[in-house]
């Protein structure tokens, strides 16, 4: 059984595709972290990459990096 986005971080993501602010890489997490709500989809290699650098920039917020752990953490193992 894979992992699937909580209650709260689907919330958050769902806020971030309604905010007109919201940067494109937030809006691409947010869209990944709601697809794998109540599912057992798990994260594109691409996306897995594009997560992986959020989380190590210094330059993103905090709100894109929590999308980007959640993104990672319903990421493939055998990748």
């Amino acid at each position: 059984m894979s992992k699937q986005s909580s209650s709260q971080l689907s919330s958050l993501a769902s806020s971030v595709l309604r905010d007109p602010n919201s940067s494109q890489i937030q809006k691409k997490l947010a869209g990944s972290v709601l697809a794998q709500t109540n599912t057992d989809k798990i994260t594109s290699s691409e996306l897995e990459t594009k997560a992986s650098k959020a989380l190590n920039s210094e330059h993103y917020s905090d709100i894109t990096k929590s999308l980007a752990g959640s993104v990672l953490s319903q990421s493939s193992k055998n990748r």
